[in-house]
């Protein structure tokens, strides 16, 4: 949904976002250390995804439409209220889309992050199905960290316990429905709040008033995907790319209106196909079924049977990553290593501009390419500059010692020292998909 500069959200900003014509975002608060914190300590409250391209797909066909677009099993075993994490991949067996899907009625789901890949093949499939974007219908907040549940329930005035990892129920706020769905990025116990885009405003404000005696901080959309480095959630524009150009189909001809081409930096790109990946480099080979169906599926069968790569979490040295800040210093004799002092490694210029540009590097061992990463973020709780890296197997061993090579081709580059760390990085009691929830006491109301 699209946020007037007078919205609730907006309260305490420090910096707001343009996001497109009249899509206003709450940029930054208290700044990446203390927002980011949060979701350890207490919980964050977040906007950043009503940006989600959400788009309805329903029809008498709609559950084969799914299977035949999907790598996923059948859908026709989801129930009313429960999500599957949904990939659609090319011939290469590529990813082109990944996002949540949930079953809100008979031959009904709601996606998100799936269009406009989704939007093209159900207008291609020649199937009884439709789709339709409802984005700017629905508010889409996020309540991420240990205090989370207890917000949520005194926001909602019941007992939420019973939601399992996934799964959602529809409950009111004040008088307002909303559908609350157990999930979340950074690894930590995590909600999903959805409902009517008029409803926005009310909602926010009384989560934030029932989060206040937790310590709720709000989080803004700059230090939104730093999180997922961190919980070990591989995530497209973070820490890999999607293939929309090279993927026949005719998506090249359908997605510049959605997605602009961006400049490619880091060592990898010297060649843009470093840049995607498969189900089955990113630890997602599990959701991928072979009994139906489905565009890449001869590839990936072969990939299944001996995946090369397998995703880990990188720790940097920390003198080789202050050596490429202190660069910028060393005077004009000295050509500097590109930045390393953001907190992300991607840039966002104007809307739907060619300017914005996605980063990722190579992982050598004994100077040889052995894999890729991305994602590269200071984790402000483990006190570690972390990312995510999709490397060959026999180098996934934790405390492997290889190297990232930092710079785009025709720029300095340095080799950083990085070590094989765990994944996921954030493994602790309250990790969502294994939380028992009957560790925090049940509410009891008036």
């Amino acid at each position: 949904m699209k946020f007037k500069p007078d919205s609730t959200i907006f309260e305490d900003v420090f910096t707001i976002w343009l996001f497109g014509p009249d899509n206003y975002f709450a940029y930054e608060y208290t700044g990446a250390k203390d927002e980011l914190l949060a979701c350890r300590e207490t919980a964050w409250l977040g906007a950043h995804l009503n940006m989600s391209p959400v788009y309805d797909v329903y029809g008498p066909d709609a559950v084969k439409f799914l299977n035949w677009a999907c790598v996923n099993r059948d859908f026709s075993t989801l129930k009313e209220g429960s999500s599957r994490h949904a990939i659609t991949c090319n011939e290469k067996g590529q990813m082109l889309a990944d996002g949540v899907l949930i079953k809100i009625g008979e031959n009904h789901f709601r996606t998100y992050w799936l269009a406009p890949v989704l939007t093209y093949r159900v207008q291609t499939s020649g199937m009884n199905v439709q789709g339709r974007f409802v984005g700017y219908e629905e508010y889409f907040f996020q309540i991420d960290g240990p205090k989370s549940l207890e917000i949520l329930e005194k926001a909602c005035q019941i007992d939420l316990h019973d939601i399992k990892f996934a799964h959602s129920r529809v409950v009111k706020i004040g008088s307002m429905d909303t559908r609350v769905l157990r999930l979340g990025m950074s690894g930590a116990l995590a909600y999903e709040v959805h409902g009517p885009a008029e409803d926005a405003d009310k909602v926010y404000k009384l989560i934030k008033e029932a989060g206040k005696e937790f310590g709720i901080r709000p989080l803004g959309s700059h230090y939104y995907c730093v999180n997922h480095t961190q919980g070990g959630y591989p995530n497209q524009f973070i820490h890999f790319y999607y293939p929309y150009y090279s993927s026949g189909e005719g998506l090249a001809e359908f997605f510049p209106r959605y997605r602009p081409p961006r400049v490619w930096t880091g060592s990898c790109a010297d060649d843009p196909e470093n840049y995607f990946v498969t189900p089955y480099d990113v630890g997602w080979g599990y959701l991928v079924n072979f009994n139906h169906d489905f565009t890449g599926k001869k590839t990936l069968t072969k990939i299944a049977e001996n995946p090369p790569r397998t995703p880990v979490t990188l720790e940097w040295d920390a003198d080789d990553v202050a050596d490429i800040f202190a660069s910028q210093w060393r005077g004009t004799g000295v050509e500097p290593y590109e930045r390393i002092d953001r907190p992300e490694d991607f840039r966002y210029a104007a809307p739907r501009s060619e300017l914005s540009e996605f980063r990722m590097n190579k992982v050598l061992m004994d100077g040889r390419f052995v894999g890729v990463t991305g994602g590269r973020t200071p984790d402000y709780y483990h006190r570690k500059i972390i990312s995510l890296a999709f490397i060959d197997k026999e180098y996934a061993a934790e405390g492997t010692d290889v190297v990232v090579l930092w710079g785009t081709p025709g720029h300095p580059q340095k080799e950083v020292r990085a070590k094989v760390a765990a994944f996921p990085y954030y493994n602790e009691e309250y990790r969502n998909e294994t939380f028992d929830t009957e560790k925090i006491p049940h509410p009891k109301f008036d």
